[in-house]
């Protein structure tokens, strides 16, 4: 519980960063989108586009001139801002240790060290809770200004939960090349390379049928807000990939933890 709340308090200032940071996307992202409500003519806009590029960011799922159909395309940037803090919290709750020479400490208290990874990681999976409900707060809160319906609220409230999915994925991710790296210097880096491979796998398996075997290795591919918002629902192959990935990489960190020699 000291391991949990030590880490909550520390981790105070970084998700207050990265509250601000979707708050004021979430702003710019609704102010642009009065531009679009009830000027169907806008949409043209979409015809000087590459076909290609259409299709792999799925722009023709969406009407963007209702609240719904923009927020629809709105998810994928809040997936990238919520994906990076997740991953960046996970490979630092336990890199920071190292880091800050403060690991011999952590580990002359009562605790093993699996106690102290499911310590940490309990605090990284509430700062990424709060930072999602600060989304979920800030587009219901903006969209008030605009014409909703039950078919909006209900489309949030679904895609606020793959979001958390995905929040977690990249967080397992990020915890456990803090847990396996010996240069713990890189961990931060390579979980927010990786992040950024798999977004752009994401968009590369959009542009080519032959290339759609690629979305297996992209997170951002498996809740299609397409699907979220036409069919309500959460495509369960990819939930059940999901927790394998979660599974996979929580057991690969406690296990290469306990195993490596730290730096201290």
């Amino acid at each position: 519980m000291n391991i949990f709340l030590r880490e909550l308090r520390a981790n105070v200032k970084s998700l207050l960063i990265w509250s601000v940071i979707v708050a004021l996307f979430v702003v710019v992202g609704f102010s642009k989108f009065s531009a679009y409500e009830g000027n169907p003519e806008l949409l043209a806009i979409l015809d000087d586009l590459p076909a290609a590029m259409v299709e792999a960011m799925n722009l023709r799922a969406f009407n963007l001139t209702t609240i719904t159909g923009f927020y629809g395309v709105m998810i994928t940037y809040f997936a990238l801002i919520l994906s990076i803090a997740a991953a960046m919290w996970g490979s630092d709750i336990i890199t920071k240790e190292e880091r800050d020479r403060t690991v011999e400490f952590a580990l002359t208290l009562p605790v093993t060290r699996s106690q102290l990874i499911t310590g940490k990681t309990l605090a990284a999976v509430v700062d990424s809770i709060a930072l999602l409900l600060v989304t979920w707060g800030a587009v219901l809160a903006n969209a008030t200004a605009y014409q909703t319906d039950a078919q909006f609220y209900k489309f949030v409230s679904l895609s606020m939960l793959a979001l958390f999915i995905m929040q977690l994925i990249f967080l397992a991710i990020g915890i456990f090349l803090g847990c396996a790296m010996t240069h713990y210097k890189r961990a931060s880096s390579l979980a927010v390379s990786l992040l950024l491979g798999t977004y752009f796998l994401s968009i590369v398996s959009g542009l080519d049928k032959n290339l759609e075997f690629l979305k297996y290795f992209s997170p951002f591919k498996y809740f299609d807000a397409g699907v979220l918002l036409h069919e309500s629902r959460l495509e369960m192959p990819y939930v059940w990939l999901s927790a394998g990935i979660i599974l996979v990489a929580m057991v690969g960190a406690y296990v290469s933890y306990a195993r490596r020699d730290l730096y201290i």
